[in-house]
């Protein structure tokens, strides 16, 4: 796929380079909007650096450089969350797979209301890539582990609402669960072939 970055014309998604993207190297603007261009349509999602700033920071480097084009929107709990974050192509998603930021700070006035936006974890300052959305308030669950929302859905929760969900946890499960190991190893050739029907993220852009 061909498109342009600023200046910079980019035909696929970028691996980490350690002495440039290193975390904490790249700044978010204080706010900003990505829309997720699905196969189901277009999911708007405002971001909000004063929420969590290593989240924002994180979710803005990913797009910008096309981690999330092409990738599957593989873990959905019906009306309950969506989950994505494993990059289409194998190679670029185990080069991001240990790259951890640090937790942000929880923040109680923006908890895991519908429609909010947080990157999954199993371990303290772990997160990586793997985002959620909540399909519907999940503060009562969500907020004591705590996960920390980075923005909200602004436009396109229909769509959200829509994705194909009847694989449930069986085309990789959470990162707590640890049987995410094929779709790292196979990309999307291997999800597409066991699970054709899955919906997928066509590009990803900050606008």
């Amino acid at each position: 796929m061909l498109c342009t970055v600023g200046t910079t014309v980019r035909t696929t998604p970028m691996e980490p380079v350690e002495q440039v993207e290193t975390p904490g190297t790249v700044k978010a603007p204080e706010t900003y909007t990505v829309r997720l261009d699905t196969t189901k349509g277009a999911i708007v999602i405002e971001c909000f650096r004063d929420w969590a700033p290593n989240g924002a920071d994180r979710f803005y480097e990913l797009v910008q450089s096309g981690y999330y084009d092409e990738a599957a929107l593989f873990r959905i709990r019906p009306k309950t969350w969506v989950q994505f974050g494993i990059a289409g192509d194998p190679k670029v998603a185990r080069a991001w797979r240990t790259r951890t930021i640090p937790d942000d700070p929880f923040q109680p006035a923006h908890g895991s209301e519908r429609g909010t936006v947080f990157f999954a974890w199993a371990v303290p300052n772990g997160r990586t890539t793997q985002v959620v959305i909540n399909l519907k308030d999940n503060r009562d669950v969500h907020d004591k582990e705590p996960f920390v929302p980075f923005g909200r859905v602004v436009q396109g929760m229909e769509v959200a609402d829509a994705l194909f969900d009847e694989y449930g946890e069986a085309a990789g499960g959470g990162i707590r669960a640890g049987k995410q190991d094929p779709v790292f190893q196979g990309g999307n050739a291997s999800l597409k072939k066991h699970f054709p029907k899955l919906d997928d993220i066509k590009m990803a852009r900050v606008r």
